[in-house]
């Protein structure tokens, strides 16, 4: 059992050691959903109608941002070391995206400190289903950036494709207009979006409005979305050892 969990708390703590080194990049994947949130909010006079979606927001960032180092690992030969390892490689996997989403977290939890600017009162009982939906949502957005990384050559390619797909995935999740008034196949796409489920889940459990589908659906969905994304990220992994045993 210690041949799983020790390999990945050793990347979960390196993770946290590396974001220690680099403490500005709190302001920036913090600060650019905020200024976003309150242009968005105060321009159409209803700040909580945008929060959950500026939340996830930065937890995507901060996934983004945390997940580059995969391809930074491999480029300096750390990567190789670890598949040559006799670590389990969905040890090795768990231990990268727990680091990485332990960090989207802290920051989701960072953002979270604005919810009274948009008028949300969270109670002391609600903080800790919010936080873990937070979390939830950290390690399905990190397991997705870390399947991508892994396939990924180069930073500014991993930039591109992050781009061209979570931020459309992103708009069309419910951030910008509830499900309810979306027509044709843009509502067929906001239901098969997994990004839809995270904003209706803290919706729910903050209180807002078009918590649609269900938070108890919502997070089913969003927990079995990051379980398979461990699992194809364990099998990227494996493929890639077997590729370097070879």
């Amino acid at each position: 059992m210690s041949s799983f969990f020790l390999p990945a708390a050793t990347l979960w703590q390196r993770e946290l050691v590396r974001f220690w080194r680099q403490k500005s990049r709190v302001l920036g994947v913090v600060a650019s959903p905020l200024v976003f949130w309150l242009l968005m909010g105060y321009g159409s006079g209803d700040l909580a109608r945008y929060y959950a979606g500026a939340l996830v927001l930065t937890v995507m960032f901060s996934a983004i941002f945390s997940t580059i180092s995969i391809i930074e690992d491999r480029r300096e030969g750390f990567m190789l070391s670890m598949l040559v390892s006799p670590a389990p490689r969905t040890s090795l996997v768990l231990g990268k995206i727990l680091g990485a989403a332990t960090l989207a977290w802290i920051q989701g939890l960072i953002f979270l400190a604005f919810a009274p600017l948009a008028g949300v009162r969270i109670g002391l009982l609600a903080v800790i289903p919010v936080a873990a939906a937070i979390f939830l949502i950290s390690f399905t957005l990190t397991g997705l950036g870390f399947a991508i990384a892994w396939k990924m050559d180069s930073t500014s390619g991993f930039h591109a494709i992050m781009n061209l797909l979570l931020v459309p995935m992103w708009m069309v999740s419910g951030s910008l207009f509830p499900m309810a008034t979306a027509q044709g196949a843009i509502r067929a796409i906001m239901w098969a979006n997994p990004l839809t489920y995270s904003i209706s889940l803290l919706n729910g459990l903050l209180g807002l409005p078009n918590a649609n589908p269900d938070p108890l659906v919502s997070a089913a969905v969003t927990l079995a979305f990051g379980l398979v994304l461990l699992l194809v990220s364990g099998l990227f992994a494996a493929q890639k050892s077997a590729k370097s045993a070879a």
